[in-house]
């Protein structure tokens, strides 16, 4: 076989398909593997009009002799040992050691870091996370590749032609849902962000913040339902609405969407209340926790979110605790509805700030653990379209990084900062509200706590440190002595003297 694609692709599920679809749409000539050979010759057999072309391949010694060289490879298969039986399965079919494998599922960072360096006498292993689902691998995802910078020179041609665009001043997204028809013109939603695993690490944060995002989203739904007794297709207004201001995103979008649709069993009903409440995951919001608790960034908004998910998953127990648990006996709300409906929307736009701050806070204390030097302008910016947390709030952020690269928190931006000024009044309220009336609202609670925590110069932890030096000999430091001086006492007061504790590093 001729070599004449430019790049091959394994793994034809829905989003392989809609990836090669979208290369190809853009000129290049995509080469195709699929385990299963039909659903290739399917494929192959009705998209033969793309604009580059496909190159149906039955073997993956076929596809490694279509690929002109350096040979490029998309892998598309389910994270973990899969990706390194399509990588051995590539090599043993010819792949040399100057060809790129791309990783470009939800793979774990660690694993990208081990594969790279394990696999690179044999071929140059690189990493790209892919945010967008199936409608974004079709017409523009947002792409965060990582790894070896002289192989990105070599995708990154392909990875800037199929990422999303948006405009360059006002970062919006340009829309497209026309196949072959590719956007014109635009910045596009990918840039190489660092060496080995910063591409995965940087999607495993974003999806961090998508899981977040949505529970955010779904407390003050129910704030607003139980509150103030809303039917969901008004709610879906109320979203729509907020969808025109600071909360325009793609989620919001899509939840106005939500809420107004019918029940197709049943006109009179709305979907989204016939939906069982007891939400699935698969796994990088709870990497993205773990992460954060390994190096100690509290990121508890986010980690909020999980247990959240992982709550729902309990909905017998929780049927059977609402017989015999009682909650607060609150008079229904009898205030302002259109006030109390705008105080819920600063809550969550405000809750929304504290916990995209955690995500970046936590990719900054990432680059020092693996030696990345990453771009947190550049990474908002990418994620401003094709990804699910793309957003107008995102070029807010993209231009306080390019104000300050070294910012250390977006609390601590002017207008970030001007923000929860403005509307902290109505935050703190919606969470008395959610309090008083017995309504969970987890994460808004755990952004506000985070929010005066950092504010805080002084906080509680002098206490738990003595409990510790108390019953551990752990040792502590004084507020009237420099840092890195460690001290023990024998508690409780015995009249011995506080023993001085040299490079203890407090334990």
């Amino acid at each position: 076989m001729e070599a004449t694609a430019d790049i091959g692709l394994i793994g034809l599920a829905v989003m392989g398909q809609n990836l090669a679809l979208n290369i190809a749409d853009h000129g290049f000539k995509v080469a195709v593997y699929n385990r299963t050979t039909a659903t290739m010759k399917d494929f192959v057999a009705h998209h033969a009009s793309t604009p580059g072309g496909l190159v149906g391949c039955a073997t993956t010694q076929e596809l490694v002799r279509a690929v002109k060289r350096p040979r490029k490879f998309i892998i598309l298969v389910k994270a973990g040992p899969a990706v390194d039986a399509v990588v051995e399965e590539l090599i043993a079919a010819g792949v040399e050691q100057d060809d790129i494998v791309v990783d470009c599922g939800n793979s774990l960072w660690t694993d990208t870091i081990r594969r790279e360096k394990g696999y690179s006498a044999r071929c140059k292993f690189f990493g790209s996370g892919v945010s967008g689902g199936e409608v974004g691998a079709r017409f523009g995802p947002s792409l965060m590749p990582g790894g070896d910078p002289n192989s990105w020179q070599h995708l990154k041609p392909i990875w800037e032609a199929v990422a999303a665009k948006v405009d360059e001043q006002t970062g919006k997204p340009i829309e497209t849902g026309a196949p072959g028809k590719p956007v014109v013109g635009g910045v596009p939603c990918t840039a190489y962000l660092g060496p080995n695993g910063a591409g995965h690490y940087v999607k495993m944060v974003h999806n961090g913040i998508e899981y977040i995002d949505m529970q955010l989203i779904a407390e003050a739904y129910t704030l607003l339902r139980d509150l103030l007794g809303m039917r969901a297709d008004e709610l879906g207004r109320v979203f729509a609405r907020w969808n025109d201001g600071d909360l325009d995103s793609y989620l919001i979008q899509i939840t106005a969407d939500i809420l107004g649709q019918r029940d197709p069993h049943d006109p009179n009903a709305f979907l989204v209340d016939r939906v069982l409440d007891a939400a699935g995951q698969k796994g990088t919001g709870k990497w993205t926790s773990v992460n954060a608790l390994d190096m100690g960034i509290p990121a508890n908004a986010i980690a909020e979110a999980v247990f959240a998910r992982c709550l729902s998953a309990l909905k017998e127990e929780r049927v059977a605790a609402s017989g015999q648990l009682q909650g607060p006996n609150t008079p229904p709300f009898a205030g302002d509805r259109a006030a109390l409906t705008d105080a819920v929307r600063d809550a969550l736009y405000c809750s929304k700030i504290c916990a995209y701050a955690q995500g970046f806070q936590l990719m900054r204390e990432a680059q020092k653990e693996y030696a990345w030097k990453l771009d947190f302008g550049t990474i908002a910016a990418i994620f401003r379209g094709g990804c699910i947390i793309r957003a107008r709030f995102l070029q807010k952020i993209t231009d306080a990084y390019r104000r300050n690269p070294e910012l250390v928190n977006l609390l601590l931006d002017p207008y970030f900062k001007e923000q929860i000024t403005r509307a902290q009044g109505n935050w703190r309220h919606v969470i008395g509200l959610a309090s008083a009336h017995g309504i969970a609202a987890p994460a808004f609670m755990s952004a506000l706590a985070y929010y005066d925590g950092y504010r805080s110069q002084h906080l509680p932890a002098n206490l738990i440190q003595a409990q510790r030096d108390y019953f551990g000999a752990h040792t502590y430091e004084r507020v009237d002595r420099p840092r890195g001086e460690f001290f023990h006492t024998a508690w409780p007061e015995s009249g011995r003297p506080e023993q001085a504790v040299r490079g203890s590093g407090g334990h």
